[in-house]
């Protein structure tokens, strides 16, 4: 691709996204299939001759839905895949395998591999991330059927257990993420310095979780908080872990990452602190997600002011806290 169709391409895809923003998704979503253009799509696309699938019942041959994007949209169009599964019974996904403990809640996919010519020989295929334009979704008919995702009872058991000694006998659990990929274009932008937030961790009756993975993970070490504050990362070893933590908290706060579509997708409640322009899934000017109806979100009232929305999450807090 040379640069000018690169420029076009990567301009027709950010102007789907400020379609989205708006709640326009009837245009959005269609211009939102430039995505698909953008050089670098995760994990390389089925090759030109495999036919779009675009919503008609398909009993014969096999249906392959391939995820195109990050953690968070992928659990985010989870919601579409029996909607699929009823019209194509022969259904294949193709994922990362950090995954599957997410996609394995739907039993009626029969192929779950990492790459789509591992799927076997496919009739046609779908990227999940044009689920919504498949099915025409709009603001008021998203896919709600909350929770579509579940912690393994088992092991959200033994999660409570294990952190039961850091806390005592009725203080709130809050789950904590400060920090999403560093590689996401807009992560300057989306994430937050541990340290800014200190404020919460002073609220009475509140202690905290640490859910943060990856580089961000080091600003724990040294970090002092003014209450209990645990890091359960280096006992996280899959999603099944991470949904069986959840389960037992109180309430998550987190940056936009992938943490919070979990939560929302569990029907778990959470706090989404949000940067001035956020991503094109959290709308505008909106408190409350039409994706995700446990979430509630937090904004930027101007780009990089993450005190003044610290501050009012730490007021919120302390109305948790203060709660017999």
């Amino acid at each position: 691709m040379d640069p000018a169709e690169h420029a076009y391409v990567s301009q027709r895809f950010l102007q789907s996204e400020a379609i989205l923003r708006t709640g326009n998704f009837a245009n959005g979503f269609a211009e939102y299939e430039w995505r698909l253009k953008v050089p670098g799509t995760a994990g390389g696309i089925p090759p030109d001759d495999w036919p779009r699938w675009f919503g008609l019942p398909m009993p014969q041959g096999r249906v392959l839905i391939f995820c195109d994007q990050g953690r968070g949209d992928i659990i985010q169009f989870a919601r579409y895949i029996p909607w699929v599964a009823d019209r194509c019974p022969d259904l294949a996904v193709c994922c990362p395998n950090e995954m599957w403990p997410i996609l394995r809640q739907f039993p009626r996919i029969r192929v779950l591999t990492q790459h789509w010519y591992q799927a076997g020989e496919c009739a046609a295929y779908v990227p999940i991330g044009s689920l919504p334009f498949v099915l025409g979704t709009r603001v008021d008919t998203i896919p709600t059927p909350i929770p579509y995702l579940r912690a393994n009872p088992e092991l959200a058991a033994a999660w409570r257990a294990r952190l039961d000694p850091f806390f005592p006998e009725g203080m709130r659990r809050v789950g904590l993420v400060w920090a999403g990929n560093p590689t996401h274009y807009n992560d300057r932008n989306r994430s937050v310095a541990l340290s800014a937030l200190q404020p919460l961790t002073v609220v009475p009756n509140v202690g905290f979780v640490s859910l943060q993975l990856g580089d961000a993970r080091g600003q724990f070490d040294g970090f002092v908080p003014g209450g209990p504050f645990v890091d359960a990362t280096p006992e996280i070893l899959s999603f099944d872990d991470t949904m069986a933590i959840l389960e037992g908290l109180d309430l998550t706060i987190a940056v936009d990452t992938s943490i919070v579509h979990l939560a929302g997708a569990m029907g778990r409640p959470a706090w989404v602190l949000l940067p001035h322009l956020a991503d094109w899934r959290w709308l505008e000017g909106v408190a409350f997600s039409p994706w995700y109806p446990s979430l509630r979100l937090f904004r930027q009232p101007e780009p990089g002011a993450w005190a003044p929305v610290i501050e009012r999450v730490a007021a919120e807090l302390q109305q948790i806290g203060s709660r017999p």
